[in-house]
């Protein structure tokens, strides 16, 4: 189930994958050469905890186009050892590491205390803008508090803005132009092909090209008509196939436009 060798010709970046999980660990390579077959050219591969993010930076090759991003998830942020920060500073610094995430806050499950989500969360943004990398940002249910986390940040930094991406936003269009304002991009992935998917329909409708990039969020969340198996890079061909077609435009532009702002957020033009 690989999408279309056709596609090859557009160049995608599958701005959000965890390559780590367990999921891939019998067939990763072959899951790398799908992704390279389908025209994904650049993938971000995030950690969660301090484990998978130093399995993602050890796998980063940039060569290759394989990027990582290491952070603690809100999942995971009651677990966090009190030396975090300092394991984190330690990888970032780390060749192919271009990012902080995935980080921020989940109140729909609340595996972490909120405070601590919080705190994590804070610290993290606080440690992206010491070592001037993007993030990655999570928001379940919490969007009140992830943008008054994003705004306390940019306040902070003294530049009003937060390089970043939030990830698989869900939010309303009105809170898409909160965070636009703050300087992050949005991650439109699977959700965007679902049949129910009217609220991220009418965003990815209404914000920017410029301030859109595509995503996986691989294993989970695959799009139709992968819904309900396990999700790979491959797999954000459908998620470009979906925006091109919201938009009215053509795969190319949307894999050209997409595949741009993703590396000019991560500073890979440089």
């Amino acid at each position: 189930m690989t999408p279309d060798a056709g596609h090859s010709a557009a160049v995608l970046f599958d701005t959000h994958a965890h390559l780590a999980h367990a999921d891939f660990a019998a067939d990763r390579e072959e899951v790398l050469k799908r992704a390279r077959a389908a025209g994904v050219r650049y993938i971000l591969n995030a950690g969660w905890d301090l484990a998978s993010s130093a399995e993602a930076a050890a796998m980063a090759d940039p060569g290759q186009g394989l990027y990582a991003a290491v952070g603690i998830h809100p999942h995971d942020a009651a677990r966090a050892p009190a030396d975090y920060l300092e394991r984190l500073r330690d990888l970032a610094r780390r060749p192919g590491v271009v990012a902080l995430g995935e980080i921020g806050l989940d109140y729909h499950y609340d595996f972490s205390p909120r405070d601590t989500q919080r705190r994590l969360f804070a610290e993290q943004l606080a440690l992206a803008g010491e070592l001037g990398l993007p993030v990655l940002v999570h928001d379940r249910e919490a969007h009140a508090d992830t943008l008054a986390a994003l705004r306390q940040e940019a306040e902070r930094r003294g530049t009003g803005t937060v390089q970043g991406v939030m990830h698989c936003y869900s939010g309303s269009r009105e809170m898409a132009a909160d965070f636009l304002g703050l300087g992050l991009l949005l991650g439109v992935g699977g959700p965007l092909t679902f049949a129910n998917a009217r609220r991220v329909v009418e965003v990815a409708e209404a914000v920017p090209l410029s301030a859109l990039v595509i995503e996986t969020d691989c294993p989970y969340l695959a799009p139709a008509p992968y819904r309900g198996k396990r999700n790979e890079p491959a797999y954000v061909v459908r998620v470009a196939e979906a925006l091109a077609g919201v938009r009215g435009l053509a795969l190319a532009e949307v894999a050209e436009a997409t595949t741009a702002n993703a590396r000019r957020m991560l500073g890979l033009d440089r």
